[in-house]
């Protein structure tokens, strides 16, 4: 069954972007504007997650969290926050939210804390991926391919993680490069292309290893072994 979201977001253009991500990556989201109207929904029907902006109209969204964990409410709940805003980022956390990001943040990077805290909840934190005969130890940072440590560049790791953790879907480069690099770095999608094909040589041949797939104006999915 798939996990519900709940998304207070004020911004329409934010808003309509994280409903069409989370909803492509499997979610049921329920999104709303204001806090009022937020709160109202959180209250009388399950969600499994709040993603939760604390600049919100009506509510703000710390007295939605206070709210909420009053209600005993324990789902984990990821609060949006202005990068300078220290002061707003503790009061949400002290008032009970297990998360924050601060904005201006990469779509992926909201999806990646999402999937953290709903694991976290579950009591599944993971300390390493595989796929066939790859493996990656996520606290070492190192993959393994057949057991021995693969020589990686830090932005071939980077990329190799990220298709794995989203392993038989198909990322565009957008999303990619999202994932990648820094807000104002450097974009250059051939830059993907040259690590993809990297990433392809190192796993090729190896009996088990997963395998890079290009799907023409779409973009790339790691898939398991034929064999």
């Amino acid at each position: 069954m798939a996990d519900r979201v709940l998304l207070l977001e004020d911004d329409e253009t934010l808003r309509g972007q994280l409903l069409t991500l989370l909803s492509d990556r499997g979610y049921i989201v329920d999104g709303y504007a204001d806090g009022a109207s937020g709160l109202d929904r959180a209250l009388e029907g399950h969600f499994d997650i709040g993603v939760i902006d604390l600049g919100l109209p009506k509510k703000p969204g710390l007295e939605v969290v206070k709210a909420l964990r009053a209600a005993g409410i324990d789902v984990p709940l990821l609060i949006l926050t202005a990068r300078t805003d220290w002061s707003d980022k503790v009061a949400g956390l002290d008032a009970g939210a297990d998360d924050y990001l601060a904005k201006p943040f990469h779509l992926e990077e909201l999806i990646a804390r999402v999937n953290a805290l709903l694991r976290r909840a579950r009591g599944e934190v993971r300390s390493s991926l595989s796929l066939g005969s790859l493996e990656i130890n996520l606290r070492e940072q190192i993959a393994y391919l057949e057991g021995q440590a693969m020589p990686l560049t830090t932005y071939e790791y980077k990329l190799l993680h990220f298709l794995m953790m989203n392993a038989g879907q198909t990322l565009s480069k957008s999303d990619l490069a999202d994932y990648l690099y820094d807000l104002d770095g450097d974009r250059d999608s051939n830059v993907i292309e040259v690590l993809m094909g990297r990433l392809r040589k190192k796993l090729a041949g190896a009996s088990g290893a997963p395998a890079i797939e290009t799907l023409r104006g779409r973009g790339y999915r790691l898939c398991p072994s034929e064999g």
